[in-house]
């Protein structure tokens, strides 16, 4: 047995035990059921009970809670759609949570990993600024996952806390966002061809049927009158 000092009083049983801690006015702990014989301690219980509380709250406020959230998206989503996920991710990264963004294949869209990857590697490069690639695209069964976590600069504070504005995409952005990012580059001798003289010619646009018939009347009566003009001479 302990006492109330942390001094150890030796081996007593239980009924000496009992009368030692009600003489201090305290309770008869036991501490270590599992030892032979079992440890017991003398002391204050409702107050042991609220430090060890204590003690829990403290450790509690100096540990980071880290939230996983989760963000799933199509290999053939919409650019809008795309925007729109992208600022939940972008919400959840201020908050300082990690995101887990999955990419859902259905049918033969899983013979086709490279939309995913494409997505995926466009999604951390836009917000580069805000969070890292903690787990690089893995693909496990129909799915493909990323886990991505706060950087350090939201960490710290330094980002500002306020949501990205809207992007606003023209008629010739829309469509699919992984087409998009594997879409190959234009040919360079085919932008070349256009800029030639002789293709410009081929843009130019033709005259109209009524036009052309004056024209052909105009130059008609030219004729007629040198014609006169030779003939009174």
């Amino acid at each position: 047995m302990i006492d109330d000092e942390g001094n150890q009083v030796g081996v007593l049983k239980t009924p000496d035990a009992l009368a030692f801690a009600q003489e201090r006015d305290l309770d008869l702990v036991e501490v270590a059921p599992e030892a032979r014989p079992p440890v017991c301690r003398v002391l204050d219980y409702s107050k042991y009970k609220y430090e060890q509380a204590q003690k829990v709250k403290q450790a509690r406020k100096h540990q980071q809670q880290i939230t996983v959230r989760e963000i799933k998206f199509r290999p053939k989503i919409a650019e809008h759609d795309y925007d729109t996920k992208k600022h939940h991710v972008e919400r959840f990264l201020r908050h300082k949570d990690k995101v887990k963004v999955t990419i859902m294949f259905r049918g033969r869209e899983v013979t086709h990993p490279e939309r995913g990857t494409a997505i995926l590697d466009r999604l951390a490069e836009e917000l580069a600024e805000l969070g890292v690639v903690e787990q690089r695209p893995i693909q496990e069964g129909r799915n493909m996952t990323m886990m991505m976590a706060p950087s350090k600069a939201v960490l710290a504070g330094t980002v500002g806390q306020g949501e990205a504005a809207d992007e606003v995409f023209t008629e010739g952005e829309q469509g699919d966002v992984a087409s998009q990012a594997l879409q190959s580059p234009l040919d360079e001798a085919a932008v070349e061809a256009v800029e030639t003289p002789e293709a410009r010619a081929q843009e130019e646009p033709a005259q109209p049927a009524e036009q052309a018939a004056a024209d052909a009347d105009d130059d008609a009566a030219e004729d007629a009158d040198a014609s006169a003009d030779t003939a009174v001479s």
